[in-house]
């Protein structure tokens, strides 16, 4: 009995710390976030409604970039690196979102928590608007994004917002050697 007891123990805690059985966490094969200090530069990008300015950036694999994004528009935006099949689902999300009163034209509804930590996942759709490949900015105000891109790809900086990336809010984002 002694010696089963911690046998289990072990084998509850080893089967418990398995990555199958780990929440998954966000995981970008183009890089990952980065702490503002590490950025070898910064380009700001102005939110207009429905534009990026600028429309295209180049990047080069292993640079370290913070992105102050600044919202010019009337409407809320988001600021989302990723590619076209990525920009696709997160459309779904932000449509549920917005169906379901919490995402508005000019923000989102704030409850009885912060709305950076809102816990969408009560909603049914699983989704806290907390990728830290993406940021909402409201009318007015000013954002930051920092990111680190790890290999050559093409990628697009897009706003999810149902009808935004449709009617031409999407800008080309080429990493290269």
């Amino acid at each position: 009995m002694f010696l089963r007891t911690p046998l289990t123990l072990a084998f509850c805690l080893l089967t418990l710390s398995s990555p199958a059985w780990a929440t998954p966490a966000h995981t970008y094969a183009f890089g990952q976030p980065a702490p503002a200090s590490q950025a070898s530069r910064s380009v700001e990008i102005v939110m207009g409604d429905m534009s990026f300015d600028p429309k295209n950036l180049q990047i080069k694999a292993g640079e370290t970039v913070r992105f102050v994004l600044v919202n010019k528009g009337q409407l809320l935006h988001e600021f989302n690196l990723g590619d076209a099949a990525m920009h696709a689902s997160h459309q779904q999300e932000m449509l549920q979102m917005q169906q379901s009163g919490m995402l508005t034209p000019t923000g989102m509804k704030e409850t009885s928590h912060d709305m950076a930590g809102m816990d969408h996942a009560a909603m049914g759709h699983g989704m806290k608007h907390d990728d830290p490949n993406s940021v909402l900015v409201e009318p007015g105000k000013t954002a930051e994004l920092t990111w680190t891109f790890s290999k050559a790809t093409s990628l697009e900086f897009a706003c999810n917002i149902p009808g935004h990336y449709q009617a031409g809010m999407v800008g080309k984002l080429t990493v290269s050697q």
